[in-house]
């Protein structure tokens, strides 16, 4: 690099010299400008990648702090003394609850950022996965433009097409989605124009919405936990990862929280409930006892009576029995509910405008057990009775509400008050402590509460509408074994609700999820109702 001129050499310079010498300065002087311009569009750029680093960090350290926090508490149950004790299929139902937990609070966290964080984060992590075999039969789907001509006016030209393939299944056989979309360009403008990606229930998932609402119903319709599924899926022609179906369950269950929150809100305009809770066995992590391993969670249900406009039953999942958990469910709800005799509904009914309705079939079942067991005389009178009511309860079924309250306090009144004086009579018979006495004194208690159904015709005589709905958990318990986490837990309490409430509508379980994750990303909440299972109308 030359030197500058001394103010002497400038002025014994001849006129050409010092043309020469500006010409000189003004191309450097450009040339640093160039230089400054090109400096001012790197440091943008660098300003704009950083940006969306910031926004990456941020979602990436929330999701490791509440995974960091998921895998601590089964990190402790895992490797505490008593992991030898795990069984094989325990292990694999272990392992499926960790990548249903991950996916969801993924999930949950790019649902929260605005839109266009959502897509910074999905462009810096797009999944890398492999292609699917070229051996399975494709379908293809294309996408293309409503209108080839530009705005401009001219036509467009096809220079090419982006091609994305999905996993699909049908009973007994896998096969692909070939979407295809076409690039179109305009010479005029130099637009580039394709037909839009369409949306998906789990962003750029290589699964179908037929693919996963059958891993969905097999696992809480048909109760086959995914490692079974594998296994299941091995055999038609694809292997299937139990993690990776595990995750597609983490992220539906977070794409579906939104559907089963307005059930809840739905069932919860309802003067009328069923209200019943069950054990399931769930992993204890966070226990201080590192020898007890598992503790005893509860799945309450809540449900409509079969008397009601609409049929659905809402699942919710706890860590335990308290009424705050029922209390937490029906906060701001009044009404009359329909539930045993177990104490934690005794404070919701006394701190809230809620009438009790006890369950006649439980009363029935003490004298039952009775007969039962030594064939009982007493007892034996007691079901005669029982049964007499019921007979003519199953006639009002089907009957509108003034003429089945109307034969409620012609017909069964009676025979109640027939009861409440033979139990009376009886009492003072039967020694205190005894079998009999206790089964007399649960009817006798709870009189009132068991009589509520006589003044009102929308409220049924027992609480076994909701306990059928809660059969199935049973058979779940054989094939789940315990729960994961509470996390998991919760995620399957809301899937079974849609399940549940499908079933109790008539509904294909597998059709309605399908049709349900095909519509629910583009479907506006302000219409969410219209998924609900009661509401429900295929698309076609």
């Amino acid at each position: 690099m030359t030197s500058s001129p001394t103010p002497e050499q400038i002025a014994k310079m001849d006129a050409d010299q010092l043309q020469a010498m500006l010409l000189g300065q003004i191309k450097a002087n450009s040339v640093l400008q160039v230089e400054a311009l090109e400096l001012r569009a790197s440091n943008i750029n660098l300003q704009a990648v950083n940006a969306e680093l910031q926004v990456v960090v941020k979602y990436k350290d929330a999701v490791i702090s509440k995974i960091t926090l998921e895998l601590a508490l089964h990190k402790r149950f895992r490797f505490s003394k008593k992991a030898e004790s795990l069984t094989v299929e325990q292990r694999h139902l272990f392992d499926e609850t960790i990548d249903g937990d991950t996916a969801q609070i993924e999930q949950e966290e790019l649902d929260k950022l605005p839109e266009q964080d959502k897509e910074v984060v999905s462009r810096n992590l797009k999944p890398k996965r492999k292609a699917l075999p070229p051996e399975l039969p494709r379908t293809e789907i294309r996408h293309e433009l409503d209108s080839t001509l530009c705005k401009c006016g001219c036509q467009l030209k096809r220079i090419g097409e982006d091609v994305s393939e999905k996993l699909n299944h049908h009973p007994g056989t896998f096969s692909v989605e070939r979407h295809i979309r076409g690039k179109w360009v305009c010479d005029r403008c130099e637009t580039l124009i394709q037909a839009p990606v369409p949306a998906h229930v789990i962003d750029k998932g290589m699964a179908t919405t037929n693919l996963l609402a059958q891993v969905l119903v097999n696992k809480f319709a048909d109760h086959l936990p995914l490692y079974r599924q594998e296994q299941m899926f091995d055999r038609t022609g694809y292997k299937l990862s139990a993690s990776t179906m595990g995750s597609w369950v983490g992220q539906c269950g977070a794409a579906l929280q939104p559907l089963v929150n307005a059930l809840r809100t739905e069932i919860l305009k309802q003067g009328v409930l069923h209200a019943d809770e069950t054990p399931i066995t769930m992993l204890n992590g966070a226990a201080k006892d590192k020898n007890s391993t598992t503790k005893k969670a509860y799945l309450w249900a809540y449900a409509t009576t079969q008397h009601a406009d609409i049929k659905a039953v809402v699942f919710d999942f706890a860590e335990g029995r308290s009424g705050q958990h029922a209390k937490a469910f029906l906060d701001g709800w009044s009404g009359t509910l329909i539930c045993d005799d177990y104490q934690g509904y005794k404070a919701l009914i006394k701190d809230n405008q809620i009438t009790e309705a006890g369950c006649m079939a439980h009363a029935r079942r003490k004298f039952f057990e009775l007969f039962a067991a030594n064939k009982s005389h007493i007892a034996q009178a007691a079901l005669e009775q029982f049964n007499a009511i019921y007979a003519v309860e199953a006639q009002l079924q089907d009957m509108p509400p003034d003429e089945r309250r109307h034969r409620r306090q012609a017909d069964i009144k009676p025979l109640m008050d027939k009861l409440r004086q033979w139990l009376l009579d009886h009492k003072i018979e039967v020694p205190d402590g005894s079998g009999t006495m206790k089964a007399i004194d649960y009817s006798l208690k709870r009189w009132d509460a068991l009589t509520t159904f006589l003044g009102d015709p929308h409220t049924p005589i027992d609480n076994n509408w909701v306990e059928n709905q809660i059969r199935p958990i049973a058979v779940g318990r054989k094939n789940w074994l315990f729960a994961g986490s509470l996390r998991s837990g919760q995620r399957n309490a809301a899937i079974m609700s849609l399940v549940q409430s499908a079933k109790l509508n008539g509904l294909n379980p597998l059709e309605y999820l399908k049709d349900v994750m095909d519509r629910l990303p583009t479907q506006p909440y302000s219409r969410i109702n219209e998924l609900l299972p009661h509401n429900w109308k295929p698309a076609n």
